[in-house]
């Protein structure tokens, strides 16, 4: 049985597998050596994301993940009081939610290899431009969530993972590094490009390369072509899957 990588997160998560996606890229690079599973779900927020840990990673299991990225955050920062105040959760609320999630997936595995990534910039006029190609004139005058309000949220997940010892990806910070990162790096004002999102798989691949489940080092599930004696097939299947029958 292959091990098994979950990306657990919103909408930017859900959308990984799309062409460019840094999900779709990560499960090409674990190709036969691990299943990557999209457990993406667009619009939630951190204290609806909870209610789905029993469901998703039930305590007794005949597999648990190798990994799990936990990637929220977005919907939480949305600004109180503004169009997208039904998704928002007080910054005190969303860190205590993310330890609550990391302390049940420690419950199932404490092998597990936790990754926390926070929430991307906001380029706030991308996202008035985005709202307006949707509604027009009655499109908001403000942005429903801030650059400076996901900042916010970014630090409290990056505190989080230090206090907990666990590997993070500060995406906030690490985007506006580039010249130009509203454009380049998002479609929308918020959701990835596809060289946002080739910036999160690089900055995964990295933490996973660091710890004991670095694609590098995994074994194929099944003998390479090469391993395969066209004479006697069965002996690569015999030294790698004594289980299989011949």
């Amino acid at each position: 049985m292959r091990p098994q990588i979950i990306l657990f997160g919103d909408s930017i998560t859900e959308q990984s597998f799309r062409s460019g996606g840094w999900g779709a890229a990560l499960a090409n690079n674990y190709s036969r050596k691990a299943d990557i599973l999209n457990r993406g779900y667009g619009g939630y927020n951190t204290r609806w994301a909870l209610l789905l840990m029993h469901h998703l990673f039930p305590l007794q299991s005949i597999q648990y993940p190798a990994v799990t990225t936990i990637f929220f955050g977005a919907n939480d920062a949305a600004v109180s009081g503004r169009t997208s105040e039904r998704q928002h959760v007080p910054l005190e609320e969303y860190k205590e939610n993310l330890r609550k999630m990391v302390q049940h997936l420690k419950k199932c595995s404490p092998t597990m290899v936790l990754v926390l990534i926070t929430p991307p910039p906001v380029d706030e006029e991308g996202r008035l431009e985005f709202a307006r190609s949707l509604y027009g004139d009655k499109a908001t005058e403000l942005s429903e969530r801030t650059n400076e309000v996901a900042g916010e949220y970014a630090k409290q997940c990056v505190e989080l993972a230090r206090e907990l010892g666990l590997p993070s990806i500060n995406l906030w910070s690490i985007m506006q590094e580039t010249e130009g990162w509203q454009k380049k790096f998002l479609s929308d004002g918020l959701h990835l490009t596809p060289d946002g999102n080739a910036v999160v798989y690089d900055k995964l691949e990295k933490v996973l390369s660091e710890s004991w489940f670095s694609a590098a080092q995994l074994p194929y599930d099944v003998p390479h072509h090469s391993e395969i004696d066209g004479k006697n097939p069965g002996k690569a299947f015999q030294i790698q899957c004594p289980g299989l029958q011949q």
